[in-house]
């Protein structure tokens, strides 16, 4: 049962204030609007506005996405072994970080107007250079949960606040970016794309973004702070096997990974999906607008009753709720993906689904390091973070080129304003079938994840031998 989890100790870190978990939120606030604003607009921008051929542009950001998931492991190691002057391991990155990480996003939706070779290598390029920035930033807002505090009901709160700074991101991210593309003149009245001004608009939009971005960095930095420090005296460099071996013999980062796996996929297809949606099955881009703020309003009303339904029902239960309520949200639409009722009961289960999983995986992965530390002694936050996105970021590296083969095999053309029928049925089935397949998996995954029992574990473990510490 959950009593185990949400147990607070005497030995626990003092309630962290409201103040600083509104640090969270609007640094999770700005990050997903670069998540949501790229994801949905940087292939439509690299196909619609470069008028790259869809197998390139997917392959940018298949071998891109890959180039990120190696990276991950690498800056994790370094990151873990080694110290900011203020004695600090990852808050220290949301300061220094931030500035060239906008700059790579403006990047990406910048038309230089070059050759079509240059237009893919620079495109490749700035992928890569941003993906870089968006690791050692996301060190921060990953693990930083887990150092703020030991108390597992503030940490449940810190991510609650995480999510409802998402939901905002991606309000922002998504929801903002037709008005303003209008507003700068990349879209035409119909809400569709206008060719002659399409690339001051982007370019435009990702600036403001870029700005955004950095200020929810800089307020994430000045109202957070470290506390929790490991139970070992040992500072010493862990080999690389070593770490690899911590993460994999416990066996709820095994599971929580897999859980978070699906997660990111099902969240990037939707994401890469949505736009291609609104503009060829419903007929204008700007649709996706309505069911972007349908998504976002079923996702505030989930953070509202994740952490009471986690007390009562456990979390295990409560995982497997959030899969099975995204479940009955994709029936209607997969047996009428045309209807645009079925998108919306779709956009509202799965807005439900993705606040209740958001909180609860990264609640576990903080607790998880507790786990890894009762048996070897050692924390080891930022990689634990950092792995977990390594199998994720592969896995949707995959699915994005699988997408875009699938579209361009099917006959995708961006100079075509109607496209043929087998087009809209590969996006269909990627918003259908493929999504309910990932659902299930989740589902297993949460089944067999130990993490109540091993947390319990870890906590008695861990008070004893600070209680040691503290008598020597």
């Amino acid at each position: 049962m959950s009593e185990n989890l949400s147990a607070d100790t005497p030995m626990e870190i003092p309630l962290i204030k409201i103040k600083e978990k509104l640090g969270f939120m609007s640094f999770s606030a700005s990050i997903n609007i670069v998540y949501i604003f790229r994801s949905l607009y940087w292939l439509f921008f690299m196909t619609e506005v470069l008028k790259l051929n869809m197998a390139i542009a997917g392959t940018i950001v298949a071998v891109g996405t890959v180039w990120d998931a190696i990276n991950d492991p690498l800056i994790g190691y370094w990151s873990m072994n080694r110290k900011f002057k203020n004695n600090e391991t990852l808050r220290p990155f949301a300061l220094w970080h931030s500035f060239p990480w906008a700059i790579t996003l403006i990047l990406l939706f910048t038309n230089l107007r070059v050759s079509p070779t240059m237009t893919i290598a620079l495109a490749f390029l700035f992928y890569c250079a941003y993906e870089i920035f968006n690791t050692t930033t996301g060190l921060p807002y990953q693990a930083m949960a887990g150092l703020a505090t030991n108390r597992e009901s503030d940490r449940r709160s810190i991510n609650v606040f995480r999510n409802l700074g998402a939901t905002i991101g991606t309000a922002v991210g998504a929801v903002a970016c037709i008005p303003l593309l209008k507003l700068f003149g990349a879209l035409n009245a119909d809400g569709n794309l206008n060719q002659e001004t399409a690339s001051r608009g982007f370019f435009l939009v990702a600036c403001i973004m870029g700005i955004i971005m950095v200020a929810g960095s800089l307020i994430h930095y000045k109202t957070t702070k470290e506390r929790v420090s490991q139970i070992s005296d040992e500072d010493s460099q862990i080999p690389f096997k070593k770490v690899i071996s911590m993460l994999f013999q416990c066996r709820s980062w095994c599971f929580n990974m897999l859980f978070f796996i699906g997660y990111n996929l099902s969240t990037a297809l939707r994401m890469q999906t949505m736009a291609y949606y609104t503009t060829y099955v419903i007929g204008s881009t700007a649709a996706v607008t309505n069911f972007q703020i349908t998504y976002l309003g079923a996702t505030l009303l989930g953070s509202l009753f994740v952490s009471s339904a986690d007390r009562k029902l456990g979390r295990k239960k409560t995982m497997i709720v959030s899969c099975v309520i995204s479940l009955l949200g994709k029936i209607w639409f997969l047996i009428n993906p045309f209807s645009m009722g079925a998108m919306y009961l779709n956009s509202v289960c799965g807005g439900i689904a993705i606040a209740f999983s958001f909180v609860l995986f990264n609640t576990n992965r903080n607790n998880i390091v507790d786990i890894i530390e009762a048996h070897d002694g050692r924390r080891i936050d930022s990689m634990l973070a950092v792995t977990e996105g390594l199998f994720s970021k592969m896995a949707v590296a995959g699915a994005t080129m699988l997408a875009a083969f699938m579209l361009n095999s099917a006959g995708y053309d961006a100079n075509l304003s109607v496209q043929p029928a087998s087009v809209t049925t590969i996006i269909n089935l990627i918003l259908g079938w493929v999504s309910t397949i990932i659902a299930v998996v989740m589902a297993i995954a949460a089944f067999f994840l130990p993490i109540e029992k091993e947390y319990a574990e870890a906590k008695i473990i861990l008070q004893e031998a600070k209680l040691k510490h503290q008598t020597r």
